[in-house]
This record gives C-alpha cells, sequence and structure tokens, in this order.
C-alpha cells in the first residue's frame, strides 16, 4: 500500500461532471489499496471572477482581504469533490489550509510555505478517509489567510506529499505528461516516460507550463517524486526523479513568449535594486556606461507595472522571445545552434546561459519556425550535436 498525494488543477474541476470524474479517478487509486490525500485548485475561472468582484469595489485591493477572498475558491472544489466520494461510499474529509495546517510567511498574494502539520490528516488516514484538501492557500503566524501566488496548488500537493512522506506526488493537469516540446506547436512531439529534476527545474524556470517553477523546486529540496497525469486520459504519465539521464546529453526546449525588449534611462545598479524592490524580474542585456541606458528584457503581463515604477524613464523597443536549450555541457554547442538558426534567416540578438541551459533572444514572430526547427534537428533527424539521440522539451 502506498501513500499518494493527488492534485488537480482547475480544468480538472471545472464543472461538476468533471468533478464527478474526478471522484472516479480517486476512487480507482483507493481501490488499488492506496492511502489518498487529494489537493484542488479552484474551478476553472473561479479565481478570475472572484478577482473581478475585487476590482469592482477597490482597483488596488487590500492583499490581506484579497486573500481571504480568492482562497473561497478552493472551499468549494473541496467541498463538492468530498460530497462525490462520501455519495459513493468512500468516507472522504474536506481540509482548508487553516484546518490542515500549513503555516506561510505573511507575503500576502505570493506566500511561501513554511511548515505542513501532519496530525490531522495521519489520524483521518488511519481512519479510512480520503482526504480532500484545499490547494493555493495557508495562514500566518497572526492566523491571516494567505495565497500562494499563480500555480500555488502545485506546492501546496508537494508540500503536503514531503510533510507526510508519501510514495508519489501525483499532479493531474490538461495533458498527459511532459512532451519532448510544445506540441501545440510541433505536432510530432513526443512524451517523455522519465526526467531528471535538473532538466525540469530548468524547463519550468525558462517557460515550460507543466509544472509550476515554486512546486518543482520544493519538490527537488525535499527528493518529493513528482508525476504529470493526465485528468482526461489513462496513462503512466511522466516521472520527475533523480535516477535517470544523468550520463546522457539531452536537449530541452522552453519557450518564453510575449517578452518586451525596453531600454530604461538608469544605470544597472540601480535599476536591478528598483526591479526587486518592486518584485519585477527582468533579463539584463547591456548598459549603455556613457548615459546609463540599461537595456532589459521582461513580461508583457509586467510592463503595466514597470511603466508605474519607471514611467519616462523607459523606452519599448519591440517584442520578443526566449528560446531556452536545456542539456548537458549545452554551451559548447552554440555555434552550431546559432549556424542553424541563422541558415534559416532567424536572427539571435544576444544569448545567456550556464551548463545546463542556453537561452536565446529571438524576434517574436519567429518563435514558430524556431522551436519548430530545433525540434526537427535535434530531435527527429539528431543532427549536429554529435549525432546522438535528442530530447527536447517545453
Amino acid at each position: 500500500m502506498a501513500l499518494l498525494v493527488q492534485k488537480f488543477g482547475g480544468t480538472s474541476v471545472g464543472s461538476i461532471e468533471r468533478i464527478e470524474a474526478v471522484a472516479e479517478r480517486v476512487i480507482k487509486a483507493r481501490q488499488c489499496g492506496h492511502q489518498v490525500v487529494v489537493v484542488l485548485s479552484a474551478m476553472a475561472g473561479e479565481t478570475n471572477r472572484l478577482l473581478g468582484l475585487a476590482k469592482q469595489i477597490d482597483a488596488i485591493p487590500t492583499p490581506r482581504e484579497l486573500d481571504v477572498l480568492l482562497a473561497a475558491g478552493e472551499q468549494v472544489s473541496i467541498a463538492l469533490l468530498a460530497m462525490a466520494l462520501n455519495k459513493r461510499g468512500y468516507s472522504a474529509v474536506s481540509l482548508t489550509a487553516d484546518q490542515v495546517v500549513i503555516h506561510t510567511d505573511n507575503n500576502f498574494n505570493n506566500a511561501t510555505i513554511h511548515e505542513v502539520e501532519t496530525q490531522h490528516m495521519t489520524t483521518l488516514l488511519g481512519q479510512d478517509n480520503i482526504v480532500v484538501v484545499a490547494g493555493f492557500q495557508g495562514r500566518d503566524i497572526d492566523g491571516n489567510v494567505t495565497t500562494l501566488g499563480r500555480g500555488g496548488s502545485d506546492t501546496t500537493a508537494v508540500a503536503i506529499a514531503s510533510a507526510l512522506k508519501a510514495d508519489e506526488c501525483q499532479i493531474f493537469t490538461d495533458v498527459d505528461g511532459v512532451y519532448s516540446t510544445d506540441p501545440r506547436i510541433v505536432p510530432s512531439a513526443t512524451r517523455l516516460d522519465v526526467i531528471h529534476f535538473d532538466y525540469m527545474t530548468c524547463m519550468a524556470r525558462l517557460g515550460a507550463k507543466v509544472l509550476q517553477l515554486q512546486s518543482v523546486e520544493y519538490a527537488c529540496q525535499h527528493r518529493v517524486p513528482l508525476r504529470v497525469l493526465s485528468s482526461f486520459e489513462e496513462g503512466e504519465g511522466t516521472l520527475v526523479n533523480f535516477d535517470v539521464m544523468s550520463n546522457q546529453n539531452i536537449i530541452g526546449v522552453a519557450l518564453q513568449r510575449q517578452q518586451v525588449l525596453v531600454n530604461i534611462t538608469l544605470p544597472a545598479t540601480v535599476l536591478n535594486e528598483q526591479l526587486g524592490l518592486y518584485g519585477l524580474t527582468a533579463w539584463n542585456l547591456s548598459t549603455n556606461s556613457s548615459d546609463d541606458i540599461s537595456q532589459i528584457v521582461i513580461s508583457n503581463d509586467d510592463l503595466a507595472r514597470l511603466r508605474l515604477v519607471f514611467d519616462s524613464k523607459m523606452r519599448h523597443i519591440g517584442m520578443v522571445s526566449i528560446l531556452s536549450l536545456i542539456g548537458k555541457d549545452i554551451q559548447q554547442h552554440l555555434e552550431c545552434i546559432q549556424m542553424v538558426l541563422r541558415e534559416a534567416g532567424i536572427i539571435v540578438h544576444t544569448y545567456q546561459g550556464d551548463k545546463k541551459c542556453l537561452s536565446l533572444l529571438i524576434n517574436e514572430d519567429d518563435h514558430l519556425a524556431a522551436v519548430d526547427l530545433i525540434h526537427e534537428k535535434f530531435v527527429v533527424d539528431g543532427q549536429c550535436l554529435g549525432n546522438l539521440s535528442h530530447l527536447a522539451v517545453s
């Protein structure tokens, strides 16, 4: 008998019919003799609906009260799933993060989990219950409700799996695993059976959206095996662990779209300090020391916030994408990669990287052609990089 933590996202519980289907999936694990803790997100669209209500009251809501409001979404989904399980004759108990208890810091809207208490969950599991926990939320030292930020339910599941020493943390989503590249862009992409945490961490950091970065980092730090599975199809999914790919030269391709190239009239040291102060993350490209102009790349989602901070000091240059290749000693293949892209007329403006990843700045309009070409050359044909067998992930 194994102890499993299963997490289902908003799409997976987006309707009553889908919640009923999740109940059947959970029961299958229970029928195999496993103990199960289920972590749920709010129903698809619910968090945005609540956020919209808040903004009808106040364009910039008080962070504490916003967390109280947003945490309500998960309370609905956990209660509905517990009802569906109980109806089928399987005893289930829903718990909010405060009932678990999940301790966080007091960084409202983007809190970090410090500790998960296990006594209540362990007692319920020992009484043959399925435990259904609200993801995305916690409480701080003063008893305030906190939320964990975008994708926070994944982190909740991993933290619970770590605290309970679960055999596996299973992340159910609308895809059936980690693919060689985004199959929506490259139809020939294939699913990976297993991937090493080192590569999965790089992928999540560099644009792959199948797993949230904080959850992967937490799982890696606490050595929690992760498995990505489909909520809608049967299959083994993709296992993320430390026991594979240690000696292979593997290529990974992740894409960050909708990035903005911006000039800001500030020295790099001052700019970086201000970006950190306002919680903005940017890729620093260069600084013109003669007039203290810094050039950065920042997500289009953060552009409005950047304008609030720097306003007249910034100049919008254009839209770009960051194409990242992940693998062992990847930078030694830079010349070959640039040659392949150059021959296709794709301009690489600049690059950054380390031993595990290489990020190339390209024009936004070239992102589809670039991903397709890299996959074709290095995955399908296996060209340039020593003619080895390569994988690309996104």
